[in-house]
């Protein structure tokens, strides 16, 4: 594999996508695949897959096209997919519980450890067998349990004070949830996933289509 370390945001982006189609390939007993079959099912152009593929080493072979295992396996190792990250979820309202029942019943390389909110009615339940904790007991839990990934589902108000926690706690990477740019340190990896510009931007669409029909 080549080395990734300047690989653009658009080719990381599209990854999980090559990934999915060929997780659902293999689960029909597709062997191999061709980057032209793969163009019609995912709707890049052939050559942007190649282009893209040939960014990690290209792991095809002329006249034959790709072993669909082993593209899925090489791609879960670029994904650092191919290793568990334990993780803690701070924020068990609606969203928090979606988001972790979603995770266990994913069940690939993410482990929830651990769930934290401030709210008594709250604290001490368990959700799909892992009890919730109150978010005093955070940084030490993250430090003496060694997190990875800690996901963020509370409110703005408090996300920047989660996120430093976390951090010093030591996690790697933070999932944010909360409507709220944060401030960390370069060294932590960060994935904002803000619900309302998703959905202004499906708005956007809409309206685009509509004024494109008159």
């Amino acid at each position: 594999m080549k080395n990734n370390t300047r690989v653009s945001n658009a080719i990381i982006r599209r990854l999980p996508r090559y990934r999915r189609y060929l997780g659902d390939l293999r689960s029909r007993g597709v062997k191999k695949i061709s980057s032209n079959e793969l163009s019609e099912l995912i709707g890049y152009t052939a050559s942007q897959i190649r282009q893209d593929l040939n960014t990690f080493g290209g792991f095809g072979q002329q006249g034959y096209g790709y072993s669909v295992d082993h593209l899925y396996a090489e791609i879960n190792k670029i994904l650092g997919l191919d290793r568990e990250y334990k993780t803690v979820v701070v924020g068990v309202g609606h969203l928090g519980q979606a988001i972790t029942n979603h995770i266990l019943n994913y069940k690939f390389g993410f482990s929830i450890v651990g769930l934290f909110d401030v709210n008594p009615t709250i604290v001490g339940l368990a959700i799909n067998g892992v009890k919730v904790q109150n978010s005093s007991e955070l940084e030490d839990y993250v430090r003496n349990n060694n997190i990875d990934i800690g996901i963020i589902c509370c409110g703005k108000d408090n996300a920047q004070e989660v996120a430093d926690t976390l951090v010093r706690g030591g996690v790697e990477g933070i999932w944010n949830f909360a409507p709220i740019d944060l401030d960390i340190p370069e060294r932590i990896a960060i994935e904002n996933v803000h619900l309302s510009e998703s959905l202004h931007t499906l708005s956007f669409l809409i309206s685009s289509k509509e004024k494109e029909n008159r």
